[in-house]
């Protein structure tokens, strides 16, 4: 299996960018899809963008569309998120998740434990 975990949140001003990273650990990093979600208070833990093993592949929500950048080192067992021209509703935990190449159309397994990404206005 294997182990994420998540840096690089912060707070920042409205406008700003923010690179998340998500290290993986135990199990090679390639053999696995990867994803990002985010939960604002109050509010349901929503996806933002997946990639799948080699990140040739890439999706987003609509909402992240044009903002929003998956990527992956595997080299480097490593997953980004990059988010531009940041927005106050941007503010969330954000969350990586993985799971096994073998299966793209299945859950989620392994989460890591969140970053906190606060944009003031």
């Amino acid at each position: 299996q294997v182990q994420l975990a998540e840096s690089g949140g912060g707070l920042v001003t409205a406008g700003g960018s923010l690179r998340l990273s998500c290290a993986g650990s135990g199990r090679a990093f390639r053999d696995y899809a990867m994803g990002w979600f985010r939960q604002a208070p109050g509010k349901e833990r929503e996806f933002v963008a997946a990639c799948n093993w080699s990140g040739g592949n890439t999706g987003y929500a609509e909402s992240a569309k044009g903002r929003f950048t998956i990527s992956r080192d595997n080299a480097k067992n490593t997953g980004y998120l990059q988010i531009n021209s940041l927005k106050p509703e941007d503010t969330a935990v954000y969350y990586c998740a993985a799971k096994p190449r073998a299966f793209p159309r299945g859950p989620y397994d392994y989460w890591g434990q969140g970053t906190q990404v606060t944009v003031s206005s």
